[in-house]
């Protein structure tokens, strides 16, 4: 499935952090939507769709919050090494996108530097579609609403789909402020000394909360093999959050950083519309997982 595409990830189980590389070596479109209040990026700039490159190489998904995006930079030097990249002149130039979310505090101070992007480049495979406490998910954590002594573990959230030719994957790092929901019911999420659930909305609108700053964020990629336009690769990623606002309550506050991607590597022609539809659910399903799956 979705075999233009390979996924790696460097895990640093010890210390509580980890990388998610996304490759697609040929190139792909590339969209993005950051919709936190505190995220930390890397070329999503260019990804607009206005800016002259439309084609990426890679998203990295990593921990260590701004320190993580020097894991890029290692993805960055594996593609060199197989010569992937933008034509630009006598070089080629991989074009990698990133985010990183924030598990400094989840075990000790470490973040995924420039040679666990280079391992993850290493160990990317296709079909790699596995869940579990590993890569950006490593250290990754939900319901911070009181702090991390009241947070639930999370893994990986990864959720796939395909329909005749049509393909898609959305992987992601939880790591919310808030509760993982379904069906407007808490099914991950802080609870009181009776086990039951606090209720980060609760919480946060009486305004009684232990902030931790920028200590929350929730990010991932959509992959698919439909042919898009760099417009409609942003459109995607815009519609990724209904899925957060799905599945996270609360979901895009001042103190997450959310951000999706989306690369479509242009292979099946596909109903637009029926995409738009399909993705929101996709992407709340993904992030249930990430509870779900290592309960």
């Amino acid at each position: 499935m979705l075999d233009d595409f390979k996924i790696g990830h460097y895990t640093d189980e010890a210390r509580g952090t980890g990388l998610t590389a996304i490759i697609c070596e040929q190139g792909a479109v590339g969209g993005v939507s950051v919709r936190g209040a505190a995220p930390a990026t890397r070329e999503t700039e260019l990804l607009k769709t206005e800016k002259t490159v439309s084609v990426v190489h890679a998203i990295v998904l990593s921990g260590g919050s701004a320190y993580g995006l020097e894991g890029c930079s290692g993805v960055m030097a594996f593609l060199r090494s197989v010569n992937a990249g933008v034509n630009a002149g006598k070089y080629k130039v991989p074009i990698v996108c990133g985010a990183s979310l924030y598990d400094l505090e989840y075990k000790e101070f470490a973040f995924p530097d420039k040679n666990a992007g280079v391992m993850a480049g290493k160990e990317a495979k296709t079909n790699n579609f596995t869940r579990g406490i590993k890569g950006v998910a490593t250290g990754a954590t939900a319901s911070k609403v009181l702090g991390m002594d009241y947070a639930v573990k999370t893994g990986l959230g990864i959720q796939t789909y395909s329909s005749g030719d049509l393909e898609i994957a959305v992987i992601c790092g939880v790591n919310p402020l808030g509760d993982i929901m379904e069906n407007g019911k808490i099914i991950a999420g802080a609870k009181d000394g009776n086990g039951e659930f606090i209720g980060a909305q609760q919480v946060l609108s009486s305004c009684c909360f232990n902030a931790f700053s920028i200590s929350n964020t929730t990010i991932g990629c959509i992959i698919t093999n439909a042919k898009l336009t760099k417009a409609q690769a942003n459109i995607l990623s815009d519609l990724a959050h209904d899925g957060l606002a799905q599945s996270i309550s609360p979901s895009h506050t001042m103190f997450d950083g959310d951000a999706f991607f989306t690369l479509a590597s242009q292979k099946v022609e596909v109903d637009f519309n029926m995409l738009t539809a399909l993705i929101p659910s996709l992407v709340a399903r993904a992030i249930r997982s990430s509870v779900t799956s290592i309960a």
